[in-house]
């Protein structure tokens, strides 16, 4: 089984992507490769920010790997909090600060259409791929299941009544962005 760096230690993400890559692949964390610093994320856009983290790790350990940036850009806040949205409450990065000043700045306010943007950099033997998936939907009033991560429970999709937090893990990954990058980036794994 051919071994790849996803380029997190995030293990919501690590089971999400592991799940569909169906075992085809052994997916290894940064952990796993023994990278334990903070990969750079220093770029203004979502593909800057992949490439930047997985080239540092494909030029520091010379495993192949893939790195991901994704944002929640919002339409009455000029797509913000975008390529900030890990840290828009601040360098804590905290999902609930995070959701809880997203809810604050759009209160009262009457579009809430959103859109989930994922940019994903492919690094396999040197060879730079990217990937991107896009999910269109709208910011609940009220924080709304248990589930998920980061801003999955104010995140409803467009053609649903529920928020992230609110799906199951298989039809949250079937609609996702993440899930339609990833979608490519086994698509094309498959085919090289």
């Amino acid at each position: 089984m051919q071994q790849l760096c996803f380029a997190t230690n995030n293990k919501h993400k690590l089971a999400e992507v592991s799940r569909m890559l169906e075992g085809r692949y052994k997916l290894l964390s940064l952990q796993d490769i023994g990278c334990h610093e903070e990969l750079p994320e220093e770029q203004d856009t979502l593909e800057g920010n992949s490439r930047q983290k997985a080239a540092y790790v494909w030029h520091h350990y010379k495993v192949s790997c893939f790195a991901d940036d994704t944002g929640l850009e919002v339409e009455a806040l000029q797509g913000t909090p975008g390529v900030y949205s890990a840290r828009y409450a601040g360098p804590q990065r905290s999902d609930a600060d995070n959701i809880n000043l997203l809810l604050q700045n759009l209160h009262n306010q009457e579009n809430r259409k959103a859109r989930f943007r994922t940019s994903i950099t492919l690094l396999l033997d040197g060879q730079e791929h990217q990937f991107e998936g896009i999910v269109n939907g709208t910011i609940a009033t009220t924080w709304q299941g248990n589930l998920g991560f980061g801003y999955d429970p104010v995140f409803t999709p467009e053609g649903y009544n529920q928020t992230f937090t609110e799906m199951s893990a298989d039809a949250k990954n079937a609609i996702s962005h993440r899930g339609r990058a990833v979608q490519q980036l086994v698509a094309f794994l498959k085919e090289h």
